[in-house]
C-alpha cells in the first residue's frame, strides 16, 4: 500500500455515535462506493464494518483500527485493543492502526499494548499506523504546534510507519512538525468539517512542509463533493 495521499477514515460511528452521519453516509456501502470511485490510497475501518462490508475485490488497501473508545465515558482517556493483528490479516488488511492518548494517566498501558501489536505486525509484514493524540487533563491544547510536534516525535520513536496527528492551530511552522516524524510518514487529521477551500489550502501547506497525506473522514463523507475532494487532495500529495 502507498504511504502517501489520502486515507479515508470511517471509525466515527464508534468514536462519536450517529451524530456525524445523515441518511446517506451512515451506510458503509456509500463510503466504500466513494472510496472506490475516488481510488483512495487506503480505507480505515473498525472490525465490525470491515467484517461485513469490506472485500479485497474493492481494490483499496484496508487499515484495520484495532482500538477505539466511545465519547460516553468521562475521565482520563484510554483506548485498548478489541481486535488483533491476526484477525486483521484474516480480513485482508495491509496495515493496522492504533490510538495512543499521550499525556493521559493511562498512557503507559496504551504504549505497552502498542509495542506488542507493533512487533506482531512486523512479524507478519503489516504496516503500522499510529494515531498520536495527546489528550487528558494534563494537555491544555492538543492543537498547539509544540504538542503536535511532540506527538510526531513520539510516533517516530515508537517506530510507526505512518503517524497521524492533529492539524495545528498555528500552521506557520509545519515543516518543523513534519521533521519530528523523522523517517516515518506524517499524515494530518482532517478533523471537523471545514470549508472545502480551507481544506485544500491546509493540504497544500502540509505537502509543501513535507507531510505525506491526510487521514480524513468528516470532511469527505459530510460533503456533497466527496469524490472530487479526495481526487483534489490526492493530486496535492502525489
Amino acid at each position: 500500500m502507498k504511504l502517501s495521499g489520502v486515507f479515508l477514515a470511517y471509525d466515527h460511528g464508534f468514536e462519536h455515535g450517529p451524530t456525524d452521519f445523515d441518511n446517506l453516509n451512515y451506510n458503509p456501502e456509500y463510503i466504500l462506493d466513494v472510496a472506490k470511485k475516488a481510488e483512495v490510497d487506503a480505507l480505515i475501518l473498525l472490525k465490525g464494518v470491515a467484517e461485513k462490508y469490506y472485500s479485497k475485490d474493492l481494490g483499496i488497501p484496508l487499515i484495520l483500527k484495532l482500538n477505539s473508545k466511545t465519547s460516553l465515558r468521562e475521565g482520563e482517556p484510554i483506548s485498548l485493543a478489541w481486535s488483533s493483528v491476526e484477525y486483521a490479516i484474516k480480513l485482508g488488511a495491509e496495515a493496522v492502526g492504533y490510538t495512543i492518548y499521550f499525556g493521559s494517566e493511562e498512557e503507559s498501558r496504551m504504549i505497552s499494548e502498542f509495542g506488542k501489536i507493533y512487533e506482531e505486525a512486523r512479524k507478519y509484514g503489516l504496516k503500522v499506523v499510529l494515531w498520536s493524540y495527546p489528550r487528558g487533563k494534563s494537555i491544555n491544547n492538543d492543537e498547539d504546534p509544540k504538542i503536535v510536534a511532540y506527538a510526531a516525535r513520539l510516533g517516530a520513536e515508537l517506530g510507526a510507519d505512518v503517524i497521524k496527528v492533529k492539524y495545528p492551530n498555528d500552521d506557520s511552522n509545519l515543516e518543523w512538525i513534519t521533521k519530528n516524524a523523522l523517517k516515518s510518514k506524517l499524515f494530518f487529521a482532517g478533523g471537523k468539517k471545514i470549508e472545502e477551500g480551507n481544506l485544500i489550502e491546509r493540504a497544500e501547506k502540509a505537502a509543501r512542509a513535507g507531510a505525506s497525506g491526510f487521514a480524513i473522514g468528516r470532511n469527505i463523507f459530510q460533503s456533497k463533493n466527496a469524490v472530487e475532494i479526495i481526487k483534489s487532495l490526492k493530486s496535492i500529495f502525489h
